[in-house]
C-alpha cells in the first residue's frame, strides 16, 4: 500500500512539474482589421512556442473598454488599453463606476499618444489659454478627443461651453480648415497622423504647444498623463519640438496569472522585440526601456517586475 501511494504521489509531482507553465491566456486588442490584432496573433505564438504548456490565444474584441470588461468577467487575462482606461477600470470611474477591478496589474508600457493641437497661425491661438471663443473640431461625439479637450479646458477653469466646438471626424475636420471654417483640430493619436499631414502641408497652421508646467497640472487630478513632444521635422514646416501631453498605450494582464508564467511570458515579449518591430511597424513607436513608465501608478505584475529587475528597469 505505501508503494502505491509513493507511486500516487510521484506522478502528481510530475505531472505538477509538467504543467509549471500551463495557462489559458486570452489576449484581446481590437477588430481582426485593427493595427493590433495581428500583433497579438504573433505574441501568442511566440509564447505557445517558447513557454512549455503554454496555451494562449488571440481574439478579437472592442477595443480598450471591451478588453478591461473582459478583465472584470474573467474572460481575458491580458490585453491592451491606454494607461487611463486601465486606472479608471482599476478604480472604478468614469466607464467603469461600480465595476472596480483591483486585480489589474501592467504587464508592459508601449507608447504615448499625444495630443496634437493643430491651429492656424492666423487664429492668435498660442496655447490652451488662447482657445476660448475659438471654432475648434474636438472629435466626433463621444470620441476620445471630446474628452481630452474638456480635461484639458478643465485645467485652466473653462468647459467646452468656452469654445465654439465642432464634432467633425478627423478627414472632415482637416477639409474644414482647408476652407478656412476653423481655427484649429484637437487630434489625439500616434504620429506622423494623416489628417496633421493634411493640415500642415495644405495650410498656414503650427502646432500649439501644450507645455510641461500644465501637464503637472492635469496630473494631480488624471495621474495617466505624462509629458512629451512631437519631434522636430515631424511635420511639413515644422522646425522645432512642440511639447505636449499624452497618455501611454499598454498591455494589462489580470494579477490571478501566477508569477512564473508572467514572467516567462515578459521574457519572451521582449527579447523578441527586434523580430516583433521589424514584422509590426507600429511597434517602432515603443521604448523599451520605457517600459515601466508613465503608466498612471498602476502597479506592475510580480512576474512582469522580476523581469524589468533582471534587466536593470527596476
Amino acid at each position: 500500500m505505501k508503494k502505491i501511494l509513493a507511486t500516487v504521489l510521484c506522478l502528481i509531482l510530475c505531472m505538477s512539474a509538467a504543467c509549471a507553465f500551463a495557462a489559458d491566456i486570452n489576449f484581446v486588442t481590437a477588430g481582426t482589421a485593427s493595427t493590433f490584432y495581428p500583433i497579438s496573433a504573433t505574441v501568442v505564438g511566440l509564447w505557445n512556442e517558447a513557454i512549455e504548456g503554454m496555451r494562449a490565444v488571440a481574439t478579437p474584441s472592442g477595443g480598450g473598454i471591451d478588453n478591461l470588461n473582459q478583465a472584470y468577467d474573467g474572460e481575458a487575462q491580458i490585453g491592451i488599453a491606454n494607461a487611463n482606461l486601465v486606472y479608471q477600470a482599476q478604480e472604478g470611474l468614469a466607464s467603469f463606476e461600480d465595476y472596480a477591478n483591483e486585480n489589474l496589474r501592467i504587464f508592459a508600457g508601449l507608447y504615448i499618444n499625444p495630443n496634437q493641437v493643430v491651429v492656424t497661425k492666423d487664429s492668435g491661438i498660442n496655447g490652451l489659454s488662447d482657445l476660448e471663443g475659438k471654432r475648434i473640431s474636438i472629435g466626433a461625439a463621444g470620441s476620445t478627443t471630446v474628452d481630452e479637450a474638456s480635461v484639458h479646458l478643465g485645467a485652466l477653469g473653462k468647459t467646452l461651453d468656452d469654445i465654439r466646438a465642432e464634432y467633425m471626424d478627423t478627414s472632415t475636420a482637416a477639409d474644414a480648415v482647408s476652407n478656412k471654417l476653423l481655427d484649429g483640430v484637437w487630434i489625439m493619436a500616434g504620429t506622423p497622423n494623416a489628417a496633421v499631414t493634411q493640415i500642415m502641408t495644405t495650410t498656414d497652421s503650427r502646432l500649439m504647444p501644450i507645455t510641461a508646467e500644465e501637464v503637472e497640472v492635469l496630473k494631480a487630478d488624471y495621474p495617466w498623463y505624462a509629458a512629451c513632444e512631437i519631434p522636430a521635422g515631424t511635420y511639413a514646416g515644422q522646425d522645432e519640438a512642440v511639447p505636449t501631453s499624452g497618455v501611454k498605450l499598454t498591455l494589462f494582464i489580470t494579477a490571478d496569472v501566477d508569477e512564473e508564467t508572467v514572467y516567462q511570458m515578459t521574457k519572451v515579449f521582449w527579447e523578441n522585440w527586434d523580430m516583433l518591430t521589424e514584422t509590426h511597424a507600429a511597434l517602432k513607436a515603443a521604448d523599451p526601456k520605457e517600459a515601466c513608465n508613465d503608466v498612471a501608478g498602476v502597479a506592475i505584475h510580480d512576474g512582469a517586475a522580476r523581469y524589468y529587475k533582471e534587466i536593470g528597469l527596476l
